[in-house]
């Protein structure tokens, strides 16, 4: 599998399913984040996510790009009370696996355009 596939599979299993039973097979025990609110390790990411998808959220992919050991992930994020994010996450994988991560979201469901070309 691909690293792009290996994400692509992940965020299907976890943020749009909510299965968490692979987050040992997918996450390094010393995943590197640099996600403010989000602790590192193997431990932070599974307390994040469980708080997490408590929020019933659902990916919608709208651009992946591979870099080597690097995947850039751009898509809209709704979660079941109805709010949007905006998502650009990045990955650095090892061996298949989550090793670190980059993001940068924000709210666009309540927020209007200049334009009509629309947020995604």
């Amino acid at each position: 599998m691909t690293n792009k596939e290996t994400m692509l599979y992940f965020y299907d299993r976890v943020f749009n399913n909510w299965d968490l039973s692979e987050i040992d097979t997918y996450v390094k025990e010393n995943y590197k984040q640099h996600s403010a609110g989000v602790e590192d390790g193997r431990e932070g990411f599974k307390k994040f996510i469980k708080e997490f998808v408590a929020k019933q959220p659902h990916t919608e992919m709208i651009k992946v790009l591979e870099d080597g050991d690097m995947v850039c992930m751009y898509f809209k994020c709704t979660f079941g009370n109805g709010v949007v994010a905006k998502v650009f996450d990045m990955f650095r994988l090892e061996d298949g696996m989550l090793a670190e991560h980059w993001d940068a979201a924000i709210r666009v469901d309540d927020m209007p355009t200049a334009h009509n070309n629309g947020h995604f």
